[in-house]
Order: C-alpha cells, then structure tokens, then sequence
C-alpha cells in the first residue's frame, strides 16, 4: 500500500462529522445515517497539513500517480499513464453556442480505455487490492464496466460485470477482452445481482447496489484530478464555467472537490461554476432539484444517451452542484445529435452522452444563464462506444469520374 497517500478517513455525506477507518470501503453508503428510504454517500477525507503545494504545479501529465499523495492509497504499478488528457481550443464551437469568450473542450476519449471512468477505477481497483478482495463486480452498460475489467486485469484480480442487454455489442467485446466475466441482466435487477455476487463470491463492488446510488466511496476521488489538470493547462487559471455530463454525479462532484480543494488551500480564488447536463427525457438530478428533494426517481422515457440516462439519483451531483453554485440543465437528444456533429469539425468525436457538455453550453446560452469564462466541456467517452456503431451505410462508385463527382455532389456537397 502506498504511504504517501494523505487520506485518513471515510467521512459520511450525511453527517460530516461522521467519519470510519480508511478499510475496507463502505461500499452501501453510510451505516449510520443510511436508512431503507434514503442512502448516503461517503467521500474522502484527508489531512493536507504540510502539503507541499508544489504539487498543484507539476505538469499536468499522463499518470495519476503523480498526485497519489492527494488521492486514497493507489496500488504500485497500477496506473496505466490516465489522466493528463487534452484540453482542446474550439473557437468554432463558442461561435456556434452563441458565447463570446473561450470554449475549450476537455477530451476524455484519450484515457487508456477511452473515457473517464479510468480516473474512477484506478481508485477503486486498488482499493479492492488493498482490501484483498478476491474480485471485483461492476453493473455497467458501457464505460464503466469495460474500465473496471482493464484495471482488474492489470491487477490480477478476476471482474464480474453484469452488463445490460442493450449494452453495445463494442463494450461487450471491451470488457471480453480483457478476460473479465460478462453477464447480460435486466436493469432493473443489476444491482440486486451484484449484491448476490458480493454475498457469495465476496467480490468488491466497484459500481452501486443500493436503492438511490451511492457507489464506492474511493472511486469518486479520481475525478478531483481534472480539476487540478484543468488549473495548469489554462495556466494556472480556473473555468468560470465547467459543463459536465452527468449520469449519477460521481465526476460531477469529484471536479467539484477538487476545485474547492484549490481554493481552500488558497491556490485559487473561486471555484467555477458547474453545469450538470443531463438528457431531458429523464434528469433524476435537475428533477431532485426542482422538486426541492435530496433525490428523485424518473420514468425510463426513451434516450439514446443511454450512459447518463439513468433513472435514479444520487446525492453527489447535488454536492457537486451546491458546493460551486451550480445549476442543472436538460438537453434533448436532437440538442446532443447536433452537438457531436460540431465537436466532429472541431476534430473531437464523442459517444452521445459526451456531447450533452456540448449542447449544454449551447442551451445555457440561448437561454440566458449565467455563463462565465472561460468555458470547459468535458467530453466522456469516445464515439466507439455508441450503439449506431457500425450502422451507417455509405455509397458505393465504382472508377468512373461521372460518378464519383455526382455521388460526392449529392451526398457531401463537394463540387469539382
């Protein structure tokens, strides 16, 4: 185990002054202000007394070892050079939301399984290893699964995910891939399943099993490290906006923490403000938060952003939305079609749930909301990992100049 970690507690979202022993993580939520009807999370907490804050101004490279004394213990030789991902310039894209100022867009698609969820289950792996489970058991229908069974791989640890029929048939061979024990179950019984694992095989979960999410309390941490990265790659600046894609929240808070982490170590000023973005035909998030609730369950109305369109909520977004003045906003899968077609011309091709960042932007503004710059829209996951992969049919020529000038001209618009 690492002894350069500075984290020494489990603290509770519900009442902070709880806090529990580093291990083995509470993988149910909170024991003590947990009930049938409402589940909290645990965070982190660590002790940062005679932190050198030099390390907030290393290079913002690959590898998140490199900030492993801010982070939960980290297995050795576990990290796989995530993070340190692009922060790409897309004057084009403020000029087609309707914002004067500057847009960047955070590519997640570059971490080594393509998406953010490497942040995620670096953290949450090695604290299966530390914890000497015999596994690790992930419900997942897309990034999350695939991520965990690359990083239970690389740490010799067997991965049960229970993937969802409508799983892209990619993700399954992803997760396949890398020798993990796919099974296809009905959402609604996932994680019932993978507390039936954990019970028998005593295999850690990585993802939630319980009623309103409430995940592992490790894996939140990881995505802290974006808001650090984000800090250097503007030149020691922080967003005024960050627009997030959100599913359960878990980034969404994370980023959260770790800008407020900068600010109350007195590196920063303000933290920016963060925008959930969530599709509109569900939205537990934005739908807590207009009910005035902690958390909402939503109908299953049809989206194709299926890996941010769960039904349930969690109490992180809320945190991450309250502790930087945040705001939700729902974008409609026409909304998110047209903004992966803009982050294509900026050379960025997203999964559709990614482009809700995107067209988040583009509704905020329309719409009148208060968005500072700099603006950061952090794209998730790659376009491989969608479920059109594959489906689209292109015209066929043959040699004949005729032709190809005719089929370029009607399909594309390209003249001779």
């Amino acid at each position: 185990m690492s002894e350069v970690s500075l984290a020494v507690a489990q603290q509770s979202m519900g009442n902070p002054a709880l806090r529990f022993p580093l291990f083995p993580p509470l993988v149910e939520g909170c024991p003590e202000t947990s009930t049938d009807e409402l589940q909290y999370p645990l965070e982190i907490a660590y002790d940062f007394s005679g932190l050198d804050q030099s390390i907030f101004h290393q290079e913002p490279l690959p590898g998140l070892d490199r900030w492993a004394p801010l982070l939960p213990p980290l297995l050795d030789g576990l990290s796989m050079g995530e993070g340190g991902t692009p922060l790409i310039a897309t004057p084009d894209l403020a000029s087609w939301a309707g914002f004067d100022g500057e847009v960047y867009i955070k590519d997640e698609s570059q971490n080594p399984t393509w998406s953010h969820k490497d942040r995620l289950n670096l953290c949450t792996v090695s604290a299966a290893a530390h914890s000497s489970a015999p596994g690790i058991v992930v419900a997942s229908s897309g990034n999350h699964g695939a991520s965990a069974a690359a990083y239970a791989a690389r740490a010799g640890i067997p991965c049960v995910m229970l993937a969802s029929a409508e799983s892209p048939r990619a993700i399954i061979s992803f997760a396949l891939g890398y020798g993990a024990a796919v099974i296809a179950a009905p959402s609604e019984v996932r994680w019932e399943a993978v507390r039936r694992v954990r019970e028998h095989l005593g295999y850690q979960p990585v993802s939630n099993q319980t009623t309103f999410h409430t995940g592992h309390p490790f894996g939140t941490e990881g995505y802290r490290t974006i808001a650090w990265e984000l800090f250097r790659q503007l030149g020691n600046r922080v967003p005024g906006t960050v627009f997030v894609p959100t599913g359960y929240g878990e980034m969404l808070m994370g980023v959260a923490k770790g800008f407020v982490e900068l600010r109350d170590l007195g590196i920063v000023e303000q933290v920016p403000v963060l925008v959930s973005c969530e599709p509109g035909a569900r939205g537990p998030l934005a739908n807590a938060i207009r009910q005035d609730v902690p958390v909402t369950t939503v109908d299953p109305n049809p989206t194709d952003a299926y890996a941010i369109g769960n039904t349930i909520g969690g109490m992180r977004g809320r945190a991450g939305l309250q502790r930087t003045d945040g705001f939700p906003v729902l974008v409609s899968d026409q909304e998110m079609q047209e903004a992966r077609i803009q982050a294509g011309k900026s050379g960025v091709w997203q999964e559709l749930s990614s482009s809700s960042s995107i067209a988040g932007l583009r509704h905020a503004v329309g719409r009148g909301l208060p968005v500072r710059g700099p603006v950061v829209c952090i794209s998730t996951s790659s376009g491989f990992k969608d479920r059109d992969l594959g489906t689209h049919e292109v015209p066929h020529v043959g040699v004949d100049w005729t032709e190809i000038e005719e089929v370029l001209r009607a399909n594309y618009g390209i003249q001779a």
